[in-house]
C-alpha cells in the first residue's frame, strides 16, 4: 500500500482522459478511496477501469452487479455440490480432501483482489442493479479491507487495498451512507471538441470532411428523442463503416448503416418512416 500515491494514469492511446477526470481519478488512487462513476451508457465509465488496468500494468478483476447478487458471493461461495460429489465418489484423481474447506471455495472478484500479492484493479460494475443492503454491505467490506468465512470463522483480510472503480447508470438511487465512503464523477458526454480528441486516439488517419459531417449528423440524431441514443462506441463504428465503404453522408434523412447508429427496433422504424 505505500506506493498508491506513487501511482498515476494519464490516460492511454484509446482513452481520452479530461483534466477534471483524470484529477480526481489520481486523487482516489493515492487516497485508496473508491470511485463511483455516473453518467449514460457509452460514455466510458467501464473502460476506464480497463484502461487503468493496462496502463497501470496491474491485475483487474471485475463484478458485474446484477440484481440477484448477494454480497457474500462477491468474495466468496463454497462448491457444496461437488463437496457432496466427492464424499460419495471419492477424491483419489482429483487430490481434493473433503475435509479441506478451502479445497472447495471459488473466491469471487472481491476475494481474488484482496487475496492478490500486487496491486490491483477490482471493478463493480452497473452497482446500482443491486439491492441498497447488498450495496452498503459490498462498501462495508471494501472500507474494512476484510471480510469473515462464516463456515470457518475466519477473516481474510486484503493484502494490498485495491484501486475501487464503481460504475452506475442511475436506474436505482444509492444510498447516502454508499455515497459518503466514495469519491465521486459524473461524466458529461463529450462535447464536439472531446469528442474530435477521442476520434483522433482511435483512428491514424481521417477525412476532415467525413468527420464534419458524420459529427453533425450524430449530434443532431442524438438531440430527437431515441429511446437509445447513439454513444460514442456507435460513432466510432459508423465512422469505421463509412471509411471501409467510401460513403459520405449526405443528411440525417439518408444515412449509410443506420442500423449502427440506431439500436432499438422503434428508433429503426420510426427514422424509416421518416419520423425522426
Amino acid at each position: 500500500m505505500s506506493n498508491a500515491s506513487e501511482t498515476v494514469f494519464q490516460g492511454t492511446d484509446q482513452y481520452y482522459l479530461s483534466p477534471e477526470l483524470g484529477a480526481i481519478v489520481n486523487m482516489a488512487m493515492a487516497m485508496e478511496k473508491p470511485l463511483l462513476l455516473t453518467g449514460e451508457p457509452g460514455t466510458g465509465k467501464t473502460q476506464l477501469a480497463f484502461e487503468i488496468s493496462r496502463s497501470l500494468g496491474m491485475e483487474l478483476e471485475v463484478l458485474r452487479a446484477k440484481s440477484t447478487i448477494r454480497g457474500e458471493e462477491a468474495c466468496y461461495v463454497q462448491d457444496t455440490v461437488l463437496r457432496l460429489n466427492d464424499a460419495r465418489f471419492g477424491t483419489e484423481a482429483s487430490g481434493r480432501d473433503v475435509n479441506q474447506f478451502y479445497d472447495y471455495v471459488i473466491w469471487g472478484p472481491i476475494g481474488r483482489a484482496f487475496r492478490a500479492e500486487k496491486r490491483c484493479v477490482l471493478l463493480l460494475d452497473e452497482i446500482d442493479k443491486t439491492e441498497s443492503d447488498v450495496q452498503d454491505n459490498l462498501l462495508d467490506v471494501l472500507e474494512d479491507m476484510e471480510f469473515t468465512i462464516r463456515e470457518v470463522n475466519e477473516t481474510i483480510k486484503a493484502r494490498q487495498r485495491p484501486v475501487i472503480i464503481i460504475t452506475s447508470n442511475a436506474k436505482r438511487e444509492l444510498s447516502d451512507p454508499f455515497l459518503r465512503r466514495c469519491f465521486a464523477h459524473h461524466i458529461a458526454f463529450p462535447d464536439e471538441a472531446e469528442m474530435r480528441e477521442i476520434l483522433d486516439l482511435h483512428f491514424d488517419t481521417l477525412d476532415e470532411k467525413l468527420v464534419e459531417v458524420a459529427l453533425k449528423i450524430f449530434y443532431d440524431l442524438r438531440s430527437r428523442g431515441l429511446e437509445k441514443a447513439p454513444a460514442t462506441s456507435e460513432l466510432i463504428h459508423w465512422i469505421e463503416a463509412l471509411q471501409r465503404s467510401g460513403k459520405m453522408p449526405e443528411s440525417l434523412t439518408d444515412l449509410p448503416f443506420p442500423g449502427i447508429l440506431m439500436k432499438r427496433a422503434a428508433d429503426l422504424q420510426n427514422y424509416r418512416a421518416g419520423r425522426i
